[in-house]
């Protein structure tokens, strides 16, 4: 089941109403003593439905997490669609530039801040979830990976499992890799990432910075798992193939 519902982001978009997403497991209408953890995830209008993504395509959420009978909350909000390129900037941590897009301030830590104190405390008090840090998740793909590359290591006292697709690097490569050196990061973090092979023509140096990344949280006992995805391109068709992979990483343990 997905229940999809409209929310305001006061401090990032005003009054603006975007649509929130929230998926529910089967079991969760008749097993009423159970609790669940929770998957929180960026650009939330790519998650369940084809007809509410971006380019038609979604990453099928629901139908592979009842295919497989995962025991999990998913809970999502769409991004900023301004045309000023606002998803940008309220999904990158650090201000930066691109010779092609321009510049643009940083809004990550602001949005990082709603989606704990505001989204998940309201669908913590609505919902059976296990609000703890070892049961509550993030992931997104492209700018909503790096946010959860971010978020799992700079709010790693909430988050304990991240799962990064193609994530955005390249916005603050040098940034990213002091956050990992230097965050307080539980030893029972675990990251799941990859980036595609084929996404290297457009970005050469991101599989590098990537891998340098995932060394550095590897050296702090990280349980990372990274891969080039053979013929990995950077769309939704793609992601939702790396499901499989990503879904269990982010459960292994927990079940």
């Amino acid at each position: 089941m997905v229940i999809k519902w409209q929310i305001r982001l006061p401090k990032l978009a005003g009054e603006e109403l975007r649509s929130a997403y929230l998926y529910l497991p089967e079991s969760y209408t008749w097993d009423e003593l159970r609790r669940y953890p929770v998957l929180y995830m960026f650009d939330g209008h790519n998650v369940f439905f084809d007809q509410d993504a971006t380019y038609g395509k979604s990453w099928g959420m629901k139908e592979y997490l009842d295919q497989t009978q995962t025991q999990l909350i998913v809970a999502a909000v769409e991004c900023s669609h301004s045309p000023d390129n606002g998803r940008l900037s309220e999904y990158s941590p650090y201000d930066f530039a691109d010779p092609q897009l321009g510049r643009f301030r940083g809004l990550g830590r602001e949005t990082m801040e709603w989606l704990i104190h505001d989204f998940k405390s309201e669908i913590d008090r609505q919902y059976r979830t296990l609000p703890d840090r070892e049961h509550t998740f993030l992931a997104g793909s492209s700018m909503g990976g790096l946010m959860s590359l971010y978020g799992v290591m700079e709010f790693n006292h909430v988050f304990s499992r991240a799962g990064a697709l193609s994530p955005s690097v390249w916005v603050a490569p040098g940034k990213l890799s002091k956050l990992a050196r230097e965050a307080e990061l539980g030893r029972d973090t675990v990251i799941y990432t990859d980036y595609g092979s084929e996404e290297g023509r457009q970005r050469p140096k991101v599989a590098g910075q990537l891998s340098k990344l995932a060394n550095i949280l590897e050296s702090r006992d990280v349980m990372v798992t990274r891969r080039i995805v053979p013929g990995g391109t950077h769309c939704e068709a793609c992601w939702e193939r790396q499901l499989p992979f990503l879904i269990p990483t982010l459960m292994y343990g927990l079940e």
